[in-house]
C-alpha cells in the first residue's frame, strides 16, 4: 500500500507499560487499539489479565476484548483474520489502527501468515489414542516414518502430541504434514507494512520486581475471588487455554488444595517472569524493530516520537 502509514504495533513483555503508552497516543492521534493478547479475550477474566478498565476503554476504542467465554478457544489464525478485518475497517474510517499486546504468535500470524492446515478430527484422534495404548507410540512413529519420513525425522518416538497430529493429518486428508507445511503461508494483510515498537527493559531485575508487585496487587484487588468464581461454574478445567493462563492455573491449583496460597503466588510470579523472558527473546529475534527502554522515564515520549515519524510523514 504505497504512500500509506505502516501498521504500528506496540509490543513488549508483560508489565512493560504497553497499555499506558497506547493510551498516551490516543491523546495525540485518532487511534483505535487492536488488543493482541490471548488472555484478555476472555469474559470474566479481568483482574489477572490486566484488562483495560472501563474508564480506559471509554478513552479510546479497544477491539478484541471479551470476545470469548472461558470455555472456548481462540487461535492465532482467528486473530489474524479478525485483526486484519479490523485494521482495514479502522483505516477505512480515517482512523489509525494500533496493535498492542504481547502474544507474539498472534503477531507472527498477522504479519507473516500461518500454514493452512486441516482442522482436528476427534474420531481419528481417538483411534490413534487407542492404537497407541495397544501398540505404543514408537510403533506409530515407525508408521509415520513410512508415509512421511521428513516429519518423522524431526519427532521423537514418544512425542505423542506431535505424532498424533501428523498421523491425523495423513489419515484424514491423504496428504502428509510435510506437504501441507511446504506451501508458503499467506499474510493476512498483503502489501501492508509494519512498524514494531518494542518496549524492552534495560534491567531485567527491575522488570522482575515490577511483575511481582503487579501480581501481588492483583491478589489484593480480588484475583483469588475471580478464579474462585470461574471454578464455581463447574464447566471449566485446567486443560482449557483460559485456565492455563499465567496467574490463573496456579490459583486454581491452590483452590484444588494442591498448594498453599503463598506458594501459588510465588509460582505465578515465576511463571510470569518466564513468560516475559520468552516474549523478550522473540522480540529480539525480529530483524527490524524499534527498541524503547520501558524502564526509562521518557519511554512514552519515545514511543510517541517514533509513531510521529511513521505517521506524520504520510499526512
Amino acid at each position: 500500500m504505497p504512500g500509506t502509514p505502516p501498521l504500528i504495533c506496540l509490543a513488549g513483555p508483560t508489565a512493560s507499560g504497553k497499555s499506558a503508552a497506547a493510551l498516551a497516543l490516543a491523546g495525540r492521534w485518532p487511534i483505535e487499539i487492536i488488543v493482541m493478547d490471548s488472555a484478555t479475550i476472555y469474559r470474566g477474566m479481568d483482574i489477572g489479565t490486566a484488562k483495560p478498565s472501563a474508564r480506559e476503554q471509554a478513552m479510546v476504542p479497544h477491539h478484541l476484548l471479551d470476545i470469548r467465554d472461558p470455555s472456548q478457544s481462540y487461535s492465532a489464525a482467528e486473530f489474524a483474520r479478525d485483526a486484519a478485518a479490523l485494521a482495514r475497517d479502522i483505516r477505512g474510517r480515517g482512523r489509525i489502527p494500533i496493535l498492542c499486546g504481547g502474544t507474539m504468535l498472534y503477531y507472527k500470524a498477522l504479519r507473516e501468515g500461518l500454514n493452512e492446515l486441516p482442522g482436528a478430527d476427534p474420531a481419528i484422534r481417538q483411534a490413534l489414542d487407542e492404537e497407541a495404548r495397544a501398540r505404543g507410540w514408537p510403533a506409530l512413529h515407525a508408521e509415520l516414518a513410512r508415509v512421511d519420513p521428513d516429519t518423522a525425522a524431526r519427532l521423537a518416538p514418544n512425542d505423542s502430541q506431535r505424532l498424533q497430529r501428523a498421523l491425523e493429518v495423513w489419515r484424514g486428508t491423504g496428504r502428509t504434514l510435510s506437504d501441507w507445511l511446504a506451501r508458503p503461508p499467506q499474510p493476512a494483510l498483503p502489501g501492508w507494512r509494519f512498524l514494531t515498537i518494542s518496549l524492552e527493559p534495560s534491567d531485567r531485575a527491575v522488570l522482575h520486581e515490577r511483575i511481582a508487585q503487579r501480581y501481588r496487587a492483583m491478589i489484593g484487588a480480588g484475583l483469588l475471588d475471580e478464579v474462585r468464581a470461574l471454578r464455581a461454574r463447574g464447566d471449566l478445567h485446567p486443560g482449557l487455554p483460559s485456565i492455563r493462563c499465567v496467574g490463573y492455573r496456579q490459583l486454581w491449583d491452590h483452590l484444588d488444595g494442591r498448594i498453599p496460597l503463598d506458594a501459588a503466588v510465588e509460582q505465578a510470579i515465576a511463571a510470569t517472569r518466564q513468560l516475559a523472558k520468552r516474549q523478550i527473546t522473540w522480540l529480539r529475534s525480529l530483524p527490524q524493530r524499534v527498541s524503547v527502554d520501558c524502564l526509562s522515564e521518557q519511554a512514552v515520549s519515545e514511543v510517541a516520537r517514533h509513531c510521529a515519524q511513521a505517521l506524520e510523514s504520510h499526512v
